[in-house]
């Protein structure tokens, strides 16, 4: 998939569904509970055990239009390579790294790095980033895209961490491009994969409010 491609239905989705788990069992147990609840844009991060091996068997279980999958977590151009070969279709980070950025845009894959500051973001930008992961989101309300988008209007964000589903609706209003979503959709009560397929709905529902 081209790169533009992927960046769309990012954008389309509003919403990456963010797996961290213990178990790589577990990992893709989670990927399919997101699937049946219609969010078809999900990370793997690399703090999951075996994460390249989790990204390649989700890679040849789903087709891209199924299932467009990224990694996150990744700190380096050595893991992006990694999970780029493994299949993954976008890289995730915590924090913007120029070497990774690089290797990205060498093989065009989008690039969300975690930015915390107004130079951070224009670095990462300056770097080719399209769409910049807001991360910590807990460190800050939604009003926070406002006050960034006023010196950058051509800032596509992306608030992770925090997002809820008390909260989803106000992020988009106030000019959300799509939001990172792990915890409080991700975590599975024990083996109740089916709580997180009806969470996802709950979001997908929620986006589509905040957006209509």
């Amino acid at each position: 998939m081209r790169k533009y491609q992927t960046i769309g239905k990012i954008i389309e989705m509003g919403i990456i569904a963010i797996v961290r788990t213990d178990s790589p069992h577990k990992a893709v147990k989670i990927a399919d509970a997101c699937l049946e609840g219609g969010i078809k844009v999900l990370e793997v991060t690399f703090s999951v055990p075996g994460a390249d091996r989790v990204i390649s068997s989700l890679r040849e279980k789903y087709s891209e239009e199924e299932l467009l999958l990224g990694a996150g977590t990744v700190l380096d151009p050595e893991t992006a390579r990694i999970a780029h070969l493994a299949g993954a279709g976008y890289i995730v980070a915590p924090s913007f790294n120029a070497a990774t950025a690089k290797l990205c845009n060498r093989y065009q894959i989008p690039y969300m790095p975690g930015c915390l500051t107004i130079s951070e973001m224009v670095e990462a930008m300056e770097a080719g980033v399209e769409i910049i992961k807001l991360f910590p989101g807990s460190a800050f309300s939604p009003d926070i895209i406002k006050a960034v988008r006023g010196p950058l209007p051509q800032a596509l964000l992306m608030p992770t961490g925090g997002v809820n589903l008390d909260n989803v609706e106000t992020w988009f209003k106030v000019g959300s491009v799509a939001v990172g979503v792990g915890g409080s959709l991700t975590n599975a009560d024990g083996d109740d994969y089916s709580g997180i397929t009806r969470k996802c709905k709950q979001f997908i529902e929620k986006i589509k409010n905040a957006r209509s």
